[in-house]
């Protein structure tokens, strides 16, 4: 290779950017010792921009485009070289490109739960999941605030940051929020709406827009979900007395699957039918009677369990025979 060749190797004449990577946010063009030509080219695809950075100053910035690289085209870098009659020779300058593609389909969770006040149930732990998606909008400010001088930055070195912000963003909003756990479900779009609009500042500090924001599940842990659909059997049944015979009829079948206990043998069985059925009696009999007058004036369907006349022959709730 000749003197000649290696020098004109060093003078670069075309800058582009084929992304090649989908996960690429930000890239510096890789210049090491050669020198931009003067009225050298530089292509910005649709979806990016460049930004020229000249001794550590940020100098000018491209949108999509075929430029050729002059002092026209290049006025702050020319302030700052003091090109003040044009330039003829070679220059330096670090080029950074930067794609403003949306990043759709990044998801956000808590990775523990959020401990909130509910107006209903008190202090209860959530736990949330969903998607997002944002775009560089700044490219000053992303490479000022996040991606810095670094040759290559990726979504995921963001990822964790994001995720973190959105759920502390979380807390903020369900700290003061007047709207009970059941009902956040058929509140979601409005709930994700109000996140959002509380996550843009911050995305707009970072050179990001938050474009999307979507709230797929919001749940309670396990041991605490179950004390909630206990609470929602017994507003169903609506009456206590019909959920604790309810909760009555299911535990029968355990027991008597227990072949070492006693309703294995049909005693604790008997034991436990006669048991509802007192005190579905005692729960359903007048407030005016006495236990005793009850006893003597009623009796209990074999079926149900409910309280009906001594001499009925069928049940008044089931119809079922008597004997």
């Amino acid at each position: 290779m000749s003197i000649r060749d290696f020098l004109v190797k060093q003078l670069i004449d075309v800058i582009q950017w084929t992304e090649t990577d989908e996960t690429l946010l930000a890239y510096r063009y890789p210049m090491q010792d050669m020198e931009i030509q003067n009225g050298g080219q530089l292509t910005v695809r649709e979806s990016q921009m460049a930004l020229f950075v000249n001794e550590g100053r940020i100098a000018d910035l491209f949108g999509p485009g075929l430029y050729t690289l002059t002092t026209r085209n290049l006025p702050v870098l020319t302030d700052l070289m003091n090109w003040d009659k044009g330039f003829e020779s070679p220059f330096k300058s670090d080029v950074y490109f930067y794609s403003l593609r949306l990043r759709l389909d990044q998801k956000w969770g808590t990775a523990t739960p959020i401990t909130i006040r509910d107006k209903e149930f008190g202090a209860v732990r959530l736990r949330g999941y969903g998607i997002y998606s944002y775009r560089i909008s700044d490219p000053k400010a992303f490479y000022t605030n996040v991606s810095g001088t670094r040759d290559s930055y990726y979504v995921s070195d963001l990822e964790g940051q994001l995720r973190n912000t959105i759920v502390a963003k979380m807390t903020d909003i369900f700290a003061p929020s007047d709207v009970a756990f059941v009902d956040m479900a058929a509140n979601q779009a409005k709930l994700a709406e109000k996140i959002a609009a509380g996550l843009k500042p911050a995305f707009a500090g970072l050179g990001l827009e938050l474009c999307q924001f979507v709230v797929e599940n919001l749940s309670l842990p396990d041991e605490l979900q179950k004390v909630l659909d206990q609470r929602i059997g017994m507003n169903m049944a609506g009456d206590p007395a019909r959920y604790a015979q309810f909760q009555a009829a299911q535990s029968m079948p355990i027991a008597a699957a227990n072949p070492g206990g006693a309703a294995g043998a049909g005693v604790g069985l008997g034991a436990g039918l006669a048991m509802a059925q007192s005190m579905m009696g005692a729960l359903k009999a007048p407030a005016a009677e006495t236990p005793r007058a009850a006893a003597v004036d009623s009796k209990f369907c074999m079926d149900c369990g409910g309280a009906m006349p001594k001499h009925a022959k069928f049940c008044p709730d089931c119809g079922k025979p008597q004997p």
